[in-house]
């Protein structure tokens, strides 16, 4: 699989939503992404992370400021959002296909044992717990073959042996194909596991607090002093961010939502 690397360069990015006194959400926002990043976007609830993601997508278009692309194209864009998106009456393996054609299906096939779920190609999204979703809609938005993936707390929920394994595979995934990657999380040890550059977003502005590039060697050991030091600061930083309740993490006999669609998959 081989993609083309494109960044891209955010000028003057402001987004208000309506109401009389309603501050911007997003405030003259400048970021410069160069291609094949891997950036982690952090910040307290509420401070307008998803709405970025979604204006980079050209999901929303009611900003100031412009978004400008190294190449002169799009780029193909896969994005997996907080909720999966699938489509309810299409089997798990025909919600990837969508952005693929039928020569694609081994390569599904491969996508969805990569993120742990081989064995529920024929069942339907609402058969699988809210995690797995999330899972298929990750598979998803990677047999796009995107330049820019754009992911949006794609592992909450997962219990922490999964999400760690899925981790390890995403960094794999970009460090094989390079796609620029914008990365959602409140989880400051992901962010730290992952990123190359960690942008914060401050409570109330609308602006960047923090822009700091890392360039510790991957993979990271929690323990060793410079990624031990990089973690103390975030966690000074977001001391005081409120955050927004986290599910609870899914065992695995959470996988599946009832017997029926266990004996479905076997």
């Amino acid at each position: 699989m081989s993609m083309g690397m494109i960044g891209l360069r955010l000028a003057g990015i402001t987004r208000r939503f309506p109401g009389p006194r309603a501050k911007p959400v997003l405030d003259g926002i400048d970021l410069d992404v160069a291609p094949g990043t891997f950036l982690a976007l952090i910040g307290p609830s509420g401070v307008g992370k998803t709405t970025l993601l979604r204006i980079v997508a050209g999901l929303d278009h009611g900003f100031t400021g412009t978004i400008a692309w190294s190449e002169a194209r799009r780029p193909r864009i896969g994005m997996v959002f907080q909720e999966a998106r699938l489509v309810p009456w299409l089997s798990i393996i025909d919600n990837l296909l969508l952005v693929a054609d039928e020569s694609a299906r081994d390569e599904a096939m491969a996508l969805l044992a990569e993120v742990e779920l081989a064995g529920c190609e024929t069942v339907l999204p609402a058969q699988l717990s809210g995690g797995m979703q999330r899972r298929a809609a990750l598979a998803r938005a990677l047999l796009a073959k995107p330049d820019l993936l754009l992911l949006d707390e794609p592992l909450i929920s997962l219990d922490r042996a999964c999400a760690g394994r899925l981790r390890t595979r995403l960094a794999a995934y970009w460090h094989a194909h390079r796609p620029t990657v914008l990365l959602v999380t409140h989880d400051l040890q992901e962010a730290v596991d992952l990123a190359g550059r960690i942008v914060a977003l401050a409570p109330d502005s609308g602006r960047i607090m923090l822009d700091r590039r890392i360039d510790i060697p991957a993979p990271r050991d929690p323990a060793h002093p410079a990624v031990a030091a990089l973690l103390g600061e975030l966690r000074d930083l977001a001391r005081d961010w409120p955050m927004p309740p986290i599910p609870a993490a899914e065992s695995a006999e959470d996988y599946f939502t009832g017997t029926g669609a266990l004996r479905s998959v076997g």
